[in-house]
């Protein structure tokens, strides 16, 4: 497979490239772009012009051609929703899985060149994109109602079923979501544009089509598999964050007993995972409980690493590691019959995974936490937490406003 790799001679942010090309898209009745942004395959961001995404299982290509370090090139732009572990709990109007293709990408590499990227020979000249990025278009915008939350009750009585199947000995941990709901109507990719800005989430996405939009700021890696080497960085653990220079509830998080446990039990579980499809002695834990700034939160994230088997495809690997285990439990099938058992509806894309497949780079998906799923004037946001023997259900409930309350005043106020 040929592979180039051309840089942009005028400089052009990615939060700006991609509102141009949503607008290009929208006018010229084009798919609509897809983004990663933040940390993806090295890069600060990619950006997709216009592929077609439509429902569709993700694509089984042959073993990664040697493109060079950083070089991605295209691939496929996808989401895999969490309701392909249970297909009868199926909630929500969007596909439970759909894949794109994309011949050329715009990569904004670690010093914030932008690179044209093509396979094959595919997309524009480096001079067409160009012209293209330069143009000036109307801003994109949106309105959307406040969001319907899940009756606090009912999830406190949730995570209450939850402790006393774990002090009946049935399971670790579990976690435990409910989900808000409103009406949406404008640009998703402007929502998108807004949030990346103000939120700086590490493992953002945004795909759309004409099956609706998944609007995604997540900060947390579910899989990155380059060559044959896989890593996962599960987050486990969370206190709310009051401001860049309060760090008082980041040192309570690494110290709290609740969270730790949480934590190291998540990882283990993610070890278990990896262990089913990678060398015997490969799985180790190079990062163990860090802390780190999301928006509006502090998280502990673990970093579990492995070589994978020579005979073992992206279908294994998610065959053995799918839905994450940080939003699921340990053990996790058990964990799984209770989520379905306690909460009111399906999850859709949430707690699924989101990224991109390339042929040459390799494979990366987040954890489709924080993240919107629009479609037909309507809007939806995932939200839980792990539960443990010792959680209390008001403290959960306050978890899963701490971590809504960012998404919430962003979608209360367009740019």
């Amino acid at each position: 497979m040929r592979v180039t790799s051309r840089p942009l001679r005028t400089e052009v942010t990615s939060s700006r490239a991609f509102s141009v090309l949503a607008h290009h898209a929208a006018s010229r009745g084009l798919p609509p772009p897809a983004m990663l942004s933040g940390d993806w395959f090295g890069a600060r961001a990619v950006i997709a012009p216009s592929p077609a995404i439509s429902p569709a299982a993700m694509p089984s290509p042959p073993p990664d051609a040697d493109a060079g370090p950083g070089v991605i090139g295209g691939g496929w732009f996808g989401y895999l929703s969490y309701d392909l572990a249970d297909p009868s709990r199926r909630t929500g109007s969007l596909p439970a899985t759909a894949w794109g293709w994309a011949d050329h990408v715009l990569r904004w590499d670690a010093t914030g060149t932008c690179h044209l990227e093509s396979l094959d020979g595919g997309g524009p000249s480096v001079s067409t994109m160009e012209s293209l990025l330069a143009s000036a278009p109307p801003p994109l915008s949106w309105t959307a109602g406040p969001l319907r939350r899940p009756l606090p009750s009912e999830h406190r009585d949730a995570v209450k079923a939850c402790v006393h199947a774990i002090e009946a000995g049935e399971l670790f941990q579990a976690n435990i979501c409910g989900r808000f709901t409103g009406s949406f109507s404008g640009s998703p990719a402007a929502l998108f544009a807004a949030g990346v800005s103000r939120l700086a989430p590490r493992r953002a996405a945004f795909l759309a089509g004409s099956w609706g939009s998944v609007v995604s700021f997540s900060p947390e890696l579910f899989l990155a598999r380059h060559g044959r080497a896989v890593r996962s960085t599960p987050i486990k653990g969370t206190l709310p964050r009051r401001g860049p220079a309060d760090d008082g509830n980041a040192v309570l998080l690494r110290r709290s007993a609740k969270d730790v446990a949480e934590n190291v039990m998540i990882t283990d579980l993610v070890r278990n995972d990896l262990g089913r499809v990678c060398e015997v002695g490969s799985v180790t834990v190079p990062s163990l409980l860090e802390v780190r700034p999301a928006p509006g939160v502090w998280h502990l994230d673990s970093t579990v690493t492995g070589v994978l088997r020579p005979e073992v495809s992206d279908a294994d690997l998610l065959a053995a590691t799918f839905p994450p285990g940080s939003v699921t439990g340990a053990p996790k099938i058990r964990a799984l019959d209770l989520i379905a058992s306690l909460e009111s509806s399906g999850r859709g894309v949430y707690t699924g995974a989101i990224g991109l497949l390339s042929p040459v780079a390799g494979l990366e998906l987040n954890v489709a936490i924080r993240t919107f799923e629009i479609a037909a004037g309507s809007i939806a946001l995932g939200v839980g937490g792990g539960i443990t023997a010792d959680s209390d259900p008001e403290a959960e409930w306050q978890e899963c406003l701490h971590k809504a309350a960012p998404l919430e005043h962003l979608l209360a106020t367009p740019s």
